[in-house]
């Protein structure tokens, strides 16, 4: 087998490259090569910009009869990027740049134009001292004046630089911190105050609202207040209790109950014991007697024998503690 990667190649012994025929090639012939833009330029056409750096597909060729120390000139083709259409341009070894020439314009570039005055310059000067010597004694004292200027010039910003060298940059800093501190602790101080002063006047606000809160209730009506009838028995209670010692609490009672009528009479039907009748007197029909009591005749007295009602009850309790 055969290698894959062939490095020498087999020549017959009756090779002759003499007789191998030579290609001839034209010499304007063209190259497809990718270059990128050399400068910015603009298309005369649409008026497109191209910036410098901007990638193309260009053709090269030869330029013919055009050298420059015996270094050939080369052109270049390539299309507008917007409307195709052709832009030309060559190098330019004599100043290494590239020379625009057909299609487009190049852009306005101040450094390019500040170097060819400045050798513009340069050359009518020389042409001048070649003839006139006093110019060139004149030049020579501009150049000197020119130094001394400039040395000058230099010497005081080397001053002004050792002046800032001297100066102490931590101090400074240090200066600003506490400048900056103060101003911080001066503000939350106002601000403090301001709170303060808010919550005095909301304060005082709410105790306007309080106080008019507790003038409206006085001009209202006044609102019953309710009675436990206990206290009533229980100060009923304590000033017999001082006055004339222990009470039955029937007389407590009789004082604050009156049984209508009617209750009366419901109260005798329902009780089973039987009723005690009163009494008359023959010499006094208008007057009826109970055992020895006088009740006049508008007025009943109610049942000894009715059913124990809620307030009987409780002055049974209280009297029941009161023994005890």
């Amino acid at each position: 087998m055969s290698e894959r990667k062939v490095l020498n190649k087999y020549y017959p012994p009756d090779f002759d490259p003499s007789k191998i025929p030579k290609l001839r090639l034209p010499k304007d012939r063209q190259y497809v090569v990718r270059l990128m833009a050399p400068f910015n330029m603009r298309c005369k056409t649409c008026g497109e910009y191209i910036y410098k750096g901007k990638k193309f597909n260009a053709r090269k060729e030869t330029v013919q009869c055009e050298q420059y120390l015996g270094l050939p000139i080369f052109r270049f083709y390539i299309k507008c990027t917007r409307c195709l259409a052709e832009i030309t341009f060559k190098t330019d070894p004599e100043n290494t740049d590239y020379a625009m020439e057909h299609g487009a314009t190049r852009n306005f570039q101040a450094e390019k134009l500040i170097e060819e005055e400045e050798k513009r310059f340069q050359k009518e000067r020389e042409e001048e001292e070649l003839n006139n010597p006093m110019k060139v004694l004149e030049n020579r004292t501009k150049d000197s004046k020119m130094e001394m200027e400039v040395l000058e010039n230099l010497q005081e910003l080397k001053d002004l630089n050792q002046r800032q060298a001297n100066v102490d940059f931590e101090s400074m800093l240090e200066r600003y911190r506490e400048t900056e501190e103060e101003m911080r602790k001066r503000q939350e101080d106002e601000d403090e105050q301001e709170m303060r002063a808010m919550l005095a006047e909301a304060q005082k606000k709410r105790s306007l609202v309080d106080s008019d809160s507790d003038e409206e209730p006085a001009c209202t009506k006044p609102k019953m207040t309710k009675v436990n009838p206990t206290e009533i028995l229980s100060e009923n209670f304590d000033s017999q209790k001082n006055n004339k010692g222990k009470l039955s609490n029937r007389q407590l009672i009789s004082g604050l109950i009156v049984v209508k009528k009617q209750d009366a009479a419901r109260s005798g039907q329902e009780t089973r014991p039987p009723v005690i009748a009163p009494q008359v007197n023959d010499k006094r029909p208008g007057e009826v007697t109970t055992k020895g009591i006088g009740i006049k005749p508008g007025i009943e007295k109610p049942h000894q024998n009715s059913l124990p009602t809620s307030l009987a009850l409780l002055g049974t309790y209280s009297d029941s503690e009161s023994s005890d």
